[in-house]
């Protein structure tokens, strides 16, 4: 019971975060999402215009867009394309791990070096579903759709489980491995250091015969 109650409150920090940044022209912006494999992520995001006017930010220009790129945690691409300033990303993730989000202003001749603000969105797993399309499109009644959402959401907590064991398990594997790298660094200073005793005490015991003849 510990077990699935500490999950589900993991799952329901993990799986959406809202947040926004400010991004220069050139500026590249890139985060970081654990994600399980098969796992559905909707990115909502909207680009705003500072108004040195006001000092505040206003909606962008229709020519302002963000180029958005996304990779695997095999650094293999998932998505690489322009975007205009306000949309919806999707995708599904094939392996489990850290994913990479990274966006960009699309040019930097449209907003004069004008600070931009985005606003993004992550939601991942049952969060990135849109249960009202389900609702039109499968005709589910109150009570369906109800259960429809807890058996998402058991599935996702499935997979989060399985992902902390794919953590636990590659954490495990590093942890053997650098030990064994320690062991056998130990072994070999222990090793270097007779056989530099062994040759010292070779020249030493050759300098005092020669000194004997003499």
């Amino acid at each position: 019971m510990f077990n699935w109650v500490y999950f589900l409150v993991i799952y329901c920090i993990a799986s959406t975060s809202a947040l926004y940044f400010h991004i220069g022209e050139t500026e590249r912006k890139c985060f970081i999402e654990e994600i399980p494999d098969e796992t559905s992520v909707v990115v909502n995001y909207k680009v705003q215009l500072y108004d040195p006017r006001t000092g505040g930010f206003m909606p962008s220009s229709p020519g302002i867009g963000m180029h958005v790129d996304i990779r695997d945690p095999d650094d293999k691409t998932i998505l690489s394309r322009v975007y205009s300033s306000e949309g919806k990303i999707s995708f599904t993730s094939h392996a489990p791990g850290e994913h990479v989000i990274c966006m960009y202003s699309n040019s930097s001749a449209w907003f004069g070096g004008s600070q931009l603000r985005v606003h993004l969105d992550i939601q991942v797993g049952e969060h990135a579903i849109n249960y009202g399309e389900v609702v039109q499109k499968e005709k589910l009644s109150e009570l369906q759709l109800r259960v429809r959402q807890l058996l998402d959401q058991v599935e996702q907590i499935t997979k989060e489980q399985n992902y902390q064991r794919f953590r636990e398990d590659r954490f495990r594997q590093t942890s053997e491995s650098t030990n064994s790298r320690v062991l056998w660094w130990s072994i070999t200073q222990t090793a270097v250091l007779i056989c530099m005793g062994a040759w010292q005490m070779r020249h030493l015991k050759k300098f005092f015969e020669a000194k004997k003849l003499v």
